[in-house]
């Protein structure tokens, strides 16, 4: 039987439990919180007066720490991308019937990962301290572009990617929470604190399925991992672009921004990939193939390599001007 029926068999027979994958990690739609809950009320009295505080209080927020937000805001906008990219997995189909039962689990987790740019997307524009429309067009920019994240449709190697993804972005968000929290914005705080509770959740979720796959096919699970790590994880949004520039060519200005703040570092890039073969317990992990032990050998020296590198990067101490966000407005 060839790689890829077996790993369609693994998806098919992991697929039994998605039921209950969504019942433990995702949240019913009545139950879970909507942006309208953190943003001022457009219906009440007070409307003009909550959105005037909340200009207030953006004030104090410094040049880079807008720029990782609005650049968490686009990557967060940029979901259909994920979620036509997540459908096109071997063993995912949503064109049989009302889809299988992946399917269902990729449209309910695209339905809360919605509410997450949504609500940073209206947080934006009631600040009045960044240039919307440059901003729009980054992320149309971004859709049009589409990614490819090298995991082609390799369920194993997807998994991989929303495990440590999921994980990235819980940093991201927490780390933003953190710092508006600082600067006395503690409603942004609140909001962005909401969003890395779901992608922790999101991320259990996604690094469940991996034990899963490694408890039935370890070897190629175990190269799946090393394929993913020896690549490096690129980020969703690797392809941003400011309006009028060629592709890819605001990610590395947005993500020194993000290291320069430290909400995003090259120290947590390892941190993660340490969580996850923590997560995994690759050390223990037995019935492996001489090129699945080899891979392994591989992956338990990774972190320490890849530390010794993060130590030797350096970030520009100047921050690049981005058209989303004008010092003028600050």
């Amino acid at each position: 039987m060839s790689i890829k029926n077996i790993r369609l068999e693994v998806m098919q027979f992991l697929e039994k439990n998605v039921d209950s994958f969504v019942e433990q990690y995702l949240i019913p739609v009545e139950k879970i919180w909507q942006p309208s809950d953190f943003l001022p009320n457009s219906e009440g009295d007070n409307f003009f007066e909550e959105v005037k505080e909340l200009r207030e209080i953006a004030k104090d927020l410094p040049y880079d720490f807008w720029v990782t937000l609005v650049g968490d805001t686009i990557t967060e906008e940029a979901l259909p991308t994920y979620e036509s990219w997540l459908m096109d997995v071997e063993g995912i189909d949503q064109v049989e019937g009302n889809g299988n039962g992946w399917s269902k689990w990729i449209r309910q987790w695209t339905g809360e990962e919605n509410r997450h740019g949504d609500m940073l997307n209206k947080y934006l524009y009631l600040s009045g301290r960044v240039n919307m429309r440059e901003i729009e067009m980054t992320t149309q920019h971004l859709i049009n572009d589409g990614f490819d994240i090298g995991t082609g449709s390799d369920p194993y190697k997807n998994f991989v990617y929303t495990s440590f993804q999921e994980l990235a972005t819980y940093v991201s968000h927490n780390r933003v929470a953190q710092m508006a929290k600082k600067y006395g914005d503690n409603k942004l705080s609140k909001m962005c604190k909401m969003i890395a509770g779901d992608e922790m959740r999101h991320h259990h979720a996604y690094s469940e399925f991996v034990s899963r796959i490694f408890q039935v096919d370890p070897s190629e699970m175990m190269l799946a991992f090393q394929y993913m790590m020896k690549q490096k994880i690129v980020m969703p949004a690797h392809f941003l672009r400011e309006s009028g520039q060629k592709i890819s060519t605001a990610f590395e200005q947005f993500s020194d921004s993000a290291q320069r703040i430290g909400v995003y570092t090259a120290h947590d890039y390892v941190d993660i990939m340490q969580k996850l073969m923590d997560k995994w317990e690759i050390d223990k992990i037995t019935g492996l193939t001489d090129e699945a032990e080899k891979a392994r050998d591989y992956l338990m020296k990774l972190p320490g390599r890849m530390a010794r590198i993060s130590e030797r990067i350096v970030i520009p101490q100047e921050s690049h001007i981005f058209k989303w966000v004008e010092p003028a407005r600050l």
